[in-house]
């Protein structure tokens, strides 16, 4: 019998492997349970497992939510690449209502310019009916 001992993924290197594996990264990093996460987003658990094992991946409205909430770059969630982790170890060090609240603040801003971009939309589609 081998007692070779694999050495652990460092999900947060540069070359992280997958989109699901950045997340489940994260969202332990965080702290968050796959049901708190899939909680804070209204979606089931069972959806961010299915995300976590890259079974399917997240609507493209959602990345930015997912990233705010896990304090992670957007461009890091996506591809590995960039520096958006380096902060990581300072979620550790804040109270969870910190992490939280920013997170929070993340996911709003999102809604917020989307709602945004809508209102632009409509103003446009007005302006040209009349």
């Amino acid at each position: 019998m081998s007692t070779t001992i694999l050495d652990p993924i460092d999900h947060f290197a540069t070359t992280a492997p997958t989109f699901g594996g950045r997340l489940q990264a994260a969202r332990n990093a965080k702290g968050l349970s796959i049901a708190r996460l899939g909680e804070k987003l209204g979606v089931e658990a069972a959806k961010v497992a299915v995300w976590e094992s890259d079974t399917e991946a997240p609507r493209a409205n959602r990345i930015p939510t997912l990233a705010g909430m896990l304090n992670v770059s957007i461009i890091w969630l996506m591809t590995g690449e960039s520096n958006g982790t380096t902060h990581i170890a300072e979620t550790y060090a804040r109270p969870t209502i910190v992490n939280d609240t920013l997170g929070e603040i993340a996911q709003l801003k999102a809604t917020l310019l989307d709602a945004y971009d809508k209102l632009e939309s409509l103003e446009k589609r007005l302006q040209e009916a009349g």
